[in-house]
């Protein structure tokens, strides 16, 4: 009876003990899929006008900029954007065009000539330079334009 009531009180005593620890860290952000625009407005023409209507924005939620040098994004049916020597700052967005353009520190051009995202359904994955899977969103819907992540 006596050890029982040692075991027991070490027990309480063990509770009491990991009620005090502070709880773990929780994440201070990341760097995510934002927003597929997957079926530019108008006709598709295969225009730099209407290619560059169709974009995936990438947020960065942490509190320091993230290399996304050798990054990838990539569609279901492996279409595959890297991105060269970029940083996203801290809180900033960046929007990945499908067509031409001119790179800035918030617009990327992947220099396509034809759609990457399907309008009907597609899976878009965000991968970091190690291969590593970031994120991913999927859509299946023709009722929209667009999919929020």
């Amino acid at each position: 009876m006596l050890r029982l009531r040692a075991l027991a009180a070490a027990a309480v005593m063990a509770a009491a003990s990991a009620a005090l620890l502070p709880a773990p860290a929780q994440a201070a952000g990341s760097v995510h899929l934002y927003k597929i625009y997957y079926d530019s407005p108008g006709s598709d023409t295969r225009s730099t006008a209407s290619l560059n209507a169709e974009y995936v924005q990438i947020k960065n939620s942490t509190s320091r900029a993230v290399s996304l040098t050798g990054w990838t994004l990539t569609d279901a049916s492996r279409h595959k954007y890297t991105f060269g020597s970029y940083s996203l700052g801290a809180g900033r967005t960046v929007t990945v065009h499908t067509g031409r353009g001119t790179n800035t520190a918030a617009h990327r051009y992947q220099g396509r000539a034809a759609y990457v995202w399907n309008n009907d359904r597609d899976t878009a994955t965000l991968r970091r330079a190690s291969g590593s899977t970031a994120d991913s969103c999927s859509y299946n819907s023709t009722r929209t334009d667009y999919k929020m992540c």
